[in-house]
């Protein structure tokens, strides 16, 4: 028995914002994350009242939800909740012993290789006011990442001074670990930045595609989560929907350009 995951129709918090409800039972929930809407409340912006974990709450009538893996502020895509402490213990324990499959989807920089696999420990990265309290001299962690290039274009568009064009690929990430924006810091040292990524990418390409494309977000997506339910045990694929503003950047940029090429 395999348990496909349905789209409901999106709840508007904001105008900026939109939750789409990806898939529910008794026991877990998953939405769609919109890129810039953080998941809970951070000392990184004290401002901020719009959280994912509470709109997920009001979404489905109040009940309280807990989180089970991160997903960066610019990220958008499968983000996944239990609805009970012990079957958050289950989930946080398979994504701790890499029992869930992930699957990203980037737009990057340059001709990206085929395949490969990248083997590059990192260093944690400390936020000044929310790790204050965290020891800084910390080893690097090992960190893993394989990834696929699906598709590669280039633009008569002289970003940078030292090419007449431009060259970007889409790529699809299989991180083998979880650290802190091990995807955006992989991609850089490999040197193919997220596009739009403003920590590790690289600031002309993410102005271009703001100027050509109306594109103000980094384009990482997280695609789709497959693990086996910790109730029910049968296999579970989750997939959030690239929506209409990505698949029409890549009509743009001579790509496929419909949910089911990816």
């Amino acid at each position: 028995m395999s348990v496909e995951a349905v789209t409901a129709e999106p709840v508007v918090e904001e105008p900026s914002f939109k939750l789409t409800l990806l898939y529910q039972d008794e026991w877990l929930v998953a939405v769609n994350k919109p890129s810039g809407l953080l998941v809970h409340r951070s000392w990184l912006d004290k401002a901020e009242t719009r959280f994912a974990m509470q709109m997920t709450r009001d979404l489905i009538g109040g009940r309280h939800v807990y989180p089970v893996h991160r997903l960066d502020r610019p990220t958008s895509g499968v983000l996944l909740f239990a609805l009970s402490s012990a079957v958050a213990r289950t989930l946080t324990e398979a994504f701790t012993h890499r029992q869930v499959h992930k699957e990203y989807l980037a737009l990057v920089r340059g001709w990206a290789p085929e395949q490969g696999v990248i083997d590059y420990p990192l260093k944690e990265q400390l936020d000044k006011i929310a790790d204050a309290m965290s020891a800084p001299d910390r080893p690097a962690q090992d960190a893993v990442t394989t990834f696929r290039r699906l598709h590669q274009v280039e633009l008569p568009h002289a970003v940078s001074k030292k090419h007449p064009t431009s060259r970007y690929s889409l790529v699809k990430l299989f991180p083998k670990t979880g650290r802190k924006h091990q995807l955006r810091r992989h991609m850089a040292h490999l040197f193919h930045p997220i596009v739009g990524d403003t920590s590790h990418g690289d600031g002309r390409h993410n102005r271009f595609y703001r100027e050509q494309y109306g594109c103000e977000r980094l384009l990482l997506v997280a695609r789709t989560l497959s693990f086996t339910h910790p109730v029910l045990k049968v296999p579970m694929r989750i997939q959030a929907p690239l929506g209409p503003q990505l698949l029409q950047l890549f009509a743009e940029l001579g790509w496929p350009a419909s949910e089911s090429d990816y």
